[in-house]
């Protein structure tokens, strides 16, 4: 029915461009504006919801041409299956994000104008969207920079703090930045085709030499690296998340940094293909490092969105880990085992938006709660607001890929990925590189289960540590029905993994040519996937469903033999004993005590600094008051981008001898430039 696909297509964007306009035009009317704007960008979700997977299950593609041209490129878009999966993904998380928008954007009316608000959030969600239905790089470009400074604008939305205003500058620099070598990238292409459509770079590979298909796959890496968030490109990554209100947060991590995902995948893998391979090593070892960084600076952070925002540096670094196994095996012939890895990769890629997300949308809802984000002045928020503990509770279990939910679902095929690479008899170097990246993943896996206890327990238990934290009541409901369908997202995707892995069939068998299928009867139980290419047929399996029985069988068991077996029938409630002193939230664990042995574990990183001052009522042995202030360096600013900034800082001053207020000169510059430029025209 491609009829049908184009009119849910073309309904998707003008969705989100009515909503857009909607929003504008009535912002004298902030809640009308509020709820005309997320209306339309939920009709697009929905719409969305139903092309991608449709496309998807039937094998369709789809191409719709506009009736205009630009510098004679025809604009047009096209959905192949890479791009349909991206749809689905963007879709769900917008459709929930939106849903808790309703309730969550009325916080700023009075405050901040949310018909701009409503304009650039459809807007976000539109470009893309368009972004990864794009048919050529030109429209690629428009949309990736539509989006680049859409998000800035959103980032920078409470711009009257100036620190918003600084992340904001950072962000732009180095999303531009990456932008540049995108743009590079794409010109070799078109240097070698004359063509700006990816439909004509299909064949490519074959014809390229190696040196311009390595000089664009360092480019490629670089452009989409930055804003992906690799280390070390990461630095505005950080600054960003924390400035943007909380539900543009969730969409940047969730599916902006995804676009980059998407744009490397299509680029390397569909148009670059075979490669030597280092390239596939260069990106594992750049995910293992981003993924270990990422998740260790995130357990030294107390802001929760700065600690959520290290985490999706953690995250890109796992996905990359499984697209990283997926090129070395292409390298050696092996699709069949390179689809492990792509699955893996694109897999998590859906988890990490969904269970992020509503990660992100639970640090939102308590903020919009106590009005902070620093989780040393929350506590007891449990008892105040327990859907929202539940909800967050579920995206910490997911993030620590721990069973039955989706991220342990993801970072288990992960595992089997990396595991072939060290069984598939790849030489003594891929055989040990895979066993030990392994290791290095589950180590991340452990201190982002670290790193949860810590934000869960230090904000959601115990007492409050502050008057606003005392105070807080649960959120309303739609920002509970938007954390709700999230959390529910996480479970079905940890015990049915086969509804992801069968929407990513069709995409691993257009880029790979390795044709995929189940064992027939048993999927509900135990997710058995087979790979064919030619007469190989290799398998992975997963069973989450059978995990889950466990776990809840062995709950239940624990549950009876307590209950009959148990020294007290009937639970008694009373006051912890403190030593007759009375309970103050100042006895209890703190975030930076908690992590403070994770500081000295790898303080040869960290390079931490402490500064301890005390007041006495008679010294020495009387004090008043102790105060501990710990700090972290920051190595990335200081070693790689502060010695750049000085350098181009001294430059410019150099430079501004150039401009010194006289037209005379000025006009000298221009008759020079002049000659020189005929002298190289004839």
């Amino acid at each position: 029915m491609p009829l049908l696909d184009e009119l849910l297509f073309v309904f998707m964007l003008t969705f989100l461009l009515f909503g857009a306009f909607l929003s504008f035009i009535l912002q004298k009317k902030p809640s009308l504006s509020i709820l005309a704007g997320l209306t339309f960008a939920n009709l697009a979700s929905l719409c969305g919801l139903i092309l991608g997977p449709t496309l998807l299950f039937y094998g369709r593609s789809l191409d719709v041409y506009l009736p205009w041209s630009v510098l004679g490129i025809e604009l047009q878009f096209s959905l192949d299956p890479l791009g349909a999966f991206f749809i689905t993904v963007i879709s769900v998380l917008s459709l929930s994000v939106s849903i808790f928008s309703y309730s969550y954007s009325r916080a700023y009316i009075g405050k901040h104008n949310v018909g701009v608000l409503g304009l650039f959030y459809n807007l976000f969600i539109f470009s893309m969207l368009a972004l990864v239905s794009s048919s050529n790089t030109f429209m690629f470009l428009f949309f990736w920079e539509i989006m680049s400074l859409v998000s800035y604008f959103l980032v920078v939305f409470e711009h009257q703090d100036s620190q918003v205003r600084k992340a904001g500058f950072i962000y732009i620099v180095m999303t531009h930045i990456g932008t540049v070598f995108i743009i590079i990238a794409f010109l070799m292409l078109y240097q070698e085709t004359g063509s700006f459509r990816f439909v004509d770079y299909t064949y490519l590979s074959q014809h390229l030499s190696p040196t311009i298909k390595t000089v664009i796959f360092v480019l490629i890496t670089l452009g989409f690296g930055t804003k992906a968030g690799i280390v070390p490109l990461h630095i505005w990554l950080p600054k960003a998340h924390p400035a943007a209100p909380s539900n543009v947060s969730a969409l940047m991590s969730g599916i902006m940094l995804k676009t980059a995902i998407y744009g490397f995948i299509k680029i390397v893998i569909g148009v670059l293909g075979t490669g030597p391979v280092w390239w596939g090593v260069s990106i594992l070892i750049i995910g293992t490092v981003s993924a270990l960084l990422g998740v260790m600076y995130a357990l030294m952070e107390h802001d929760i969105k700065r600690l959520l925002a290290y985490h999706s540096v953690e995250n890109i670094g796992i996905i990359l880990m499984g697209i990283g196994t997926a090129l070395i095996f292409i390298s050696y012939g092996r699709e069949d085992l390179a689809m492990i890895g792509l699955t893996a990769g694109l897999f998590h890629t859906f988890n990490h938006a969904v269970f992020k997300g509503l990660l992100f949308l639970g640090a939102g809802a308590v903020h919009y709660a106590t009005h902070t984000r620093d989780i040393e002045k929350m506590g007891g928020l449990l008892k105040r607001m327990p859907w929202t503990g539940f909800f967050f509770l579920i995206g910490s279990i997911s993030i620590s890929a721990i069973p039955p939910f989706n991220g342990f679902a993801s970072e288990w095929m992960t595992y089997q990925a990396l595991l072939a690479l060290g069984t598939a008899k790849l030489g003594v170097g891929m055989n040990i590189l895979g066993p030990v990246l392994g290791a290095a993943l589950a180590l991340t896996g452990a201190l982002a289960a670290a790193c949860f206890v810590k934000a869960f327990g230090i904000m959601f238990l115990a007492l409050p540590r502050s008057i606003h934290a005392e105070k807080a009541k649960e959120v309303p409901r739609t920002m509970l029905v938007g954390m709700g369908l999230l959390a529910s997202l996480c479970l079905i995707l940890g015990v049915m993994p086969f509804i992801a892995i069968d929407l990513l069939g069709p995409v691993t068998a257009s880029l790979l040519g390795v044709t995929t299928f189940h064992i027939s009867g048993y999927r509900w139980l135990n997710v058995t996937l087979l790979m064919r290419q030619g007469n190989d047929v290799g398998s992975i399996s997963i069973a989450p469903l059978i995990i889950f029985a466990v776990l809840v069988l062995s709950a239940l068991v624990v549950f009876l033999i307590i209950h009959k077996y148990g020294k007290f029938k009937k639970a008694r409630i009373d006051e912890t004993w403190n030593c007759g002193v009375a309970q103050t939230p100042k006895m209890e664990y703190t975030a930076t005590s908690f992590s403070k042995p994770i500081r000295i574990m790898f303080r040869g990183i960290f390079q931490p600094t402490r500064k301890i001052e005390k007041d006495y009522v008679s010294t020495p042995y009387f004090p008043s008051r102790i105060q501990y202030k710990g700090s972290i360096k920051a190595i990335f600013e200081d070693t790689l981008y502060r010695p750049q900034l000085r350098f181009f800082l001294k430059l410019a001053d150099k430079v501004t001898i150039l401009q010194s207020g006289s037209i005379q000169l000025y006009l000298g510059y221009i008759f020079v430039t002049l000659v020189v430029l005929l002298i190289f025209a004839r």
